[in-house]
């Protein structure tokens, strides 16, 4: 009878502690095609994979500790399904840490997207629905990251709970460099506000030897050469550090939502931070470049099965070596339609215009976002696919 008992009471104790944990298992495949009109200078047509989601899978636990405290964690990887690669060559390239949420907050360590693009990104067409997998949508080069693409290593997280629809969030990243606390250092701040169909957030961001920190923190990145592709600013790797300010808002209204963000990005004391092959002129070594970018947005929902979006991009770049900035402008225009809960078909088409002269000092050139830069002023990406999440 006792042993019973005991039996009986030892599953439901265990019963309960398992109701108080949780493992969860998730994840995205999107597959579909590209089109580019000038890549490099030739037509492109390629079967891509996370067109308008990177593909993904995942895990995310967490543990009651009591008193409303939860051990919690998450470890994503993403992954190219086209050829069964790893993105950035890491394991869990996307995210990978573990935290506590309280009663006063969350607070997590590990490899996690910076606030910046944690509050502004909602804000931007190429964060939500315009080729956000591929990133074609981003703003000119993805340099503000609002979109979230570059990571930070070594990050301490903090979000605040919401009130009053007010929530303020905070990052850190440590470079690890013995000797120099603040080389490689990475911080962002922001603050968020939501209640009823508006929506608004401002964050900043500010990155020690970007070319290092910000855009050269995955597996195959270079230690000692330029981790920054894009024309629109690889001329300006070797700042001494990258700052960006931003803020975005949204109202929605029925079945449209209309929404805006605008970001202004700085590279600081050019020529301070030792890049391989960089060429730099000796004249602008300890100057400053600016970019000031601004976007207008749309979302229509015609039926809940069926979404069109419509968005505006401008860009203009300060002058650099006695020369003209750039200045980019940009359509993206997308829908999706739900076929079920969790499956989508997509269509979106990017367009992008260019004048002046780009960060290389040559004339600017259409450069969408991880596309293959155009040899002309213009250049347009479509892309069209299926997108399957569980």
């Amino acid at each position: 009878m006792h042993k019973h008992l005991f039996a009986a009471a030892f599953c439901c104790l265990a019963a309960s502690a398992h109701a108080q944990s949780s493992v969860t298992l998730y994840g995205i495949i999107d597959m579909g095609f590209r089109y580019n009109t000038n890549a490099g200078g030739k037509q492109q047509y390629a079967v891509g994979g996370g067109n308008e989601s990177a593909s993904r899978f995942g895990l995310q636990g967490s543990e009651d500790l009591g008193g409303g405290y939860r051990a919690i964690f998450t470890l994503e990887n993403g992954f190219y399904p086209a050829n069964g690669t790893l993105q950035a060559g890491l394991i869990f390239g996307r995210q990978a840490y573990v935290g506590l949420d309280s009663p006063y907050g969350t607070l997590t360590v590990g490899r996690q997207y910076l606030t910046l693009s944690t509050y502004l990104g909602p804000f931007e067409s190429g964060s939500d629905w315009a080729a956000r997998g591929a990133g074609y949508g981003y703003h000119p080069g993805g340099l503000d990251d609002v979109d979230g693409t570059e990571r930070a290593n070594n990050a301490i997280k903090y979000v605040s709970l919401r009130y009053h629809g007010l929530q303020v969030g905070v990052t850190y990243s440590l470079g690890g460099v013995a000797g120099n606390f603040t080389q490689n250092q990475i911080y962002s701040f922001g603050i968020d506000y939501g209640i009823g169909p508006f929506k608004a957030a401002a964050a900043y961001l500010s990155a020690k030897n970007p070319n290092y920190s910000l855009w050269g923190n995955n597996a195959t990145s270079s230690a000692a050469g330029s981790n920054i592709t894009s024309p629109v600013f690889s001329g300006y790797a070797s700042a001494a550090s990258q700052k960006t300010a931003g803020v975005g808002l949204s109202y929605a209204l029925g079945t449209v939502t209309l929404g805006g963000i605008y970001t202004n990005t700085r590279f600081d004391d050019l020529g301070a931070t030792p890049v391989g092959g960089s060429t730099l002129p000796a004249s602008e070594r300890g100057k400053s470049v600016s970019f000031n970018t601004g976007e207008v947005n749309l979302k229509y929902h015609v039926t809940p099965a069926l979404q069109l979006g419509l968005a505006y991009v401008y860009t203009r770049v300060s002058s650099f070596a006695g020369q003209s900035g750039a200045s980019y402008q940009q359509w993206n225009a997308g829908a999706s339609y739900t076929l079920s809960k969790r499956t989508d078909v997509y269509l979106t088409v990017l367009h992008e215009s260019a004048g002046g002269f780009d960060s290389t000092r040559r004339r600017a050139v259409a450069a969408l976002t991880s596309a293959t830069p155009s040899t002309s002023d213009v250049q347009t990406a479509v892309t069209f696919g299926l997108r399957h999440q569980f």
